[in-house]
């Protein structure tokens, strides 16, 4: 039987990470990618925020300013934090993915192949509906100053500090340029780690599915060896979400805390914008987004915890 290929589902995925600098092919070492990669990383992503966190001093006596200010760079700052542990476990995820190429952890029949299909849809489905409203809040984002006419005014789309004068012509439009190239490659690389690390949930799912398939198919005069093969496939799922954990605990926890926040502080930004302006839908959208973005955790976490009380799972329990 042709070898099933796990990554082929995550192919977009692996994609955007590349592109953002987040996908070296053998690690991090000193060569081109590395360099596009620090450039991407440091230049859009920490530079920007860098510069978001230092308007805060600048802003700190206006409630209003204040308030939109830090909703909007509580995420960004997660972002670098996140991909400071994304890149230190590189080496672990690199791991991980090869290890879903082992024999023990392919699909072996053509019934196996369709029994772990709705899985791999569903997290295709989900990646998909997670883009749809974040690419709604970006454009708000990114167009609001035309939309509201402010564009005239020279005002940018996020509020930030430069060390030089963005109301004149052509810093202005740099600056601008600037700003929305660096929140299309925060929010990529936000929305790929976090739907990564549904994958990875995802893939213990799919694995569970396949060891109940073959717990139900023991039978024969060869019935031991199926079963010690079995035992030794449940250990392997148990070693490989136990690394799945240590990858992406940290992320997980950072991203709930600061959803949590900006939540909180987009809720309160509301009742100080007039109703049914654009920056009314835009927070409506934002706070959209973030609750999908946590959704994605926790639905992918419960098919986990489902398929792992399977019957045929607490049989195998039972018997060791």
């Amino acid at each position: 039987m042709e070898k099933f290929d796990w990554k082929l589902t995550i192919k977009a995925n692996i994609f955007c990470l590349r592109v953002v600098g987040l996908w070296p092919h053998e690690g991090y070492k000193l060569d081109f990618y590395t360099v596009y990669a620090f450039v991407c990383l440091n230049v859009f992503i920490n530079c920007r925020n860098f510069f978001q966190v230092a308007n805060i001093f600048v802003v700190y006596d206006d409630l209003q300013a204040l308030t939109g200010l830090m909703f909007a760079s509580f995420n960004d700052v997660l972002g670098s934090v996140k991909l400071y542990y994304f890149v230190r476990q590189m080496r672990l995820f690199k791991r991980l993915m090869a290890q879903l190429d082992q024999d023990i952890f392919q699909p072996k029949t053509v019934k196996q192949i369709a029994l772990v299909q709705p899985g791999l849809f569903s997290w295709k489905f989900v990646y998909v509906m997670l883009w749809s409203p974040i690419v709604m809040v970006l454009l708000l984002w990114v167009a609001f100053p035309i939309i509201d006419g402010t564009v005239k005014e020279h005002r940018l789309p996020f509020a930030a500090w430069f060390p030089y004068d963005t109301n004149i012509s052509p810093l202005y439009e740099i600056t601008y340029i600037y700003e929305v190239i660096g929140i299309c490659v925060i929010c990529t690389a936000h929305i790929n780690m976090d739907t990564m690390t549904a994958a990875l949930m995802m893939y213990v799912g799919t694995q569970c599915d396949i060891l109940c398939d073959n717990l139900k198919n023991i039978k024969g005069a060869d019935y031991n060896k199926k079963l010690i093969r079995c035992i030794q496939h449940h250990k392997i799922i148990v070693e490989f979400a136990k690394d799945c954990n240590t990858f992406f605990n940290v992320m997980v926890l950072g991203q709930f805390f600061v959803t949590t926040v900006s939540a909180g502080l987009s809720m309160f930004q509301l009742t100080l914008v007039p109703r049914f302006s654009s920056e009314c839908y835009f927070l409506l959208f934002y706070v959209g987004s973030i609750t999908v973005q946590i959704f994605v955790y926790c639905w992918f976490g419960n098919e986990v915890d489902i398929k792992c009380h399977n019957k045929h799972l607490v049989t195998l329990f039972s018997t060791k």
